[in-house]
């Protein structure tokens, strides 16, 4: 994918703390809600935000998260235009902001909220996100998911088995993956970003060991056929995992490597241990520095 494309996804607004200010900032007038067709009644949606998937089918529509508010009626008539069923049921694959904004509108439409429980608990009560020093205020009571769960939950639904799995901390302590059996389609949410130095949300309970650990589990549930879609970035496979996977255990092992020599953070910022890799992955939302800065704190809070 092009740079400018991906630099385009990736600064539409990545987290939470900065919804607020994407949504007061951005013309959404001008965003159009596109699918790309993955499996049998099966797409990605792209927009502003994070990737969406619809899955549509005789049973109803089901969406894997729903971006910003000011976006919902453009979703809606996208799902429209793809199946004359109605909106059933929005999963979340965390609490941040440009994946659960629409809730409100959404649930408001019909579709039942459903997200892992610590989901609903950050969406609750103000959260404050210290890489940033920005304080996100609670959620609408409209917008939090009705339905929540522990480990997993699975759906049985146009004629799939659709499993929703926690896999926290990894992005956030309240990731899901969503696994579409039949169709061999994976929606990672923000445990993916595709193309780029992946944001971790450590106010939020995340950790890049996680984010690791997580690539590696689909790794071993996908197959050469999997189609895999990110929380950002474009479609890809197993590949294209098991690329981003094996650049995460590379820069985390030298980061590491230095923060074991006894250097500050900001020695290991000066180091410029992604540099390499900085021409590709550095050049989105989540700048070098910033994303070594990241790891420096993830390893040091182990």
């Amino acid at each position: 994918m092009k740079k400018s494309f991906l630099a385009k996804v990736l600064t539409v607004g990545l987290f939470a703390a900065s919804a607020m200010s994407v949504q007061a900032q951005r013309d959404f007038s001008k965003v159009e809600i596109e699918p790309q067709p993955v499996a049998e009644n099966l797409y990605m949606l792209t927009g502003a935000g994070g990737n969406m998937a619809l899955f549509a089918g005789d049973d109803g529509a089901f969406l894997v998260d729903d971006q910003f508010a000011p976006l919902s009626e453009k979703i809606l008539a996208a799902v429209g235009k793809l199946t004359d069923k109605p909106l059933r049921f929005v999963v979340n694959t965390h609490w941040h902001g440009d994946h659960t904004g629409g809730n409100e509108n959404l649930g408001k439409a019909g579709a039942l909220i459903v997200a892992h429980e610590n989901v609903r608990k950050r969406m609750s009560t103000e959260q404050f996100t210290k890489l940033w020093d920005r304080t996100t205020p609670p959620a609408a009571a409209g917008a939090l998911p009705v339905i929540t769960f522990t480990d997993a939950t699975t759906f049985h639904w146009n004629g799939d088995e659709v499993r929703v799995q926690h896999v926290g901390p990894a992005h956030t302590d309240g990731d899901s993956i969503i696994i579409f059996k039949n169709a061999n389609v994976i929606h990672m949410g923000d445990t993916f970003f595709n193309g780029s130095y992946p944001y971790v949300d450590l106010s939020a309970g995340g950790s890049v060991d996680g984010v690791i650990t997580n690539a590696a589990r689909v790794l071993e549930m996908a197959d050469d056929k999997t189609q895999i879609i990110p929380g950002h970035g474009p479609l890809t496979d197993k590949k294209g995992l098991q690329e981003y996977h094996d650049l995460l255990v590379r820069l985390r092992n030298k980061i590491k490597t230095l923060v074991d020599a006894g250097n500050s953070k900001e020695q290991v910022i000066a180091a410029k241990p992604t540099k390499e890799f900085d021409e590709h992955y550095g050049q989105g939302f989540m700048k070098p520095d910033i994303w070594t800065g990241i790891v420096y704190d993830s390893l040091k809070q182990q």
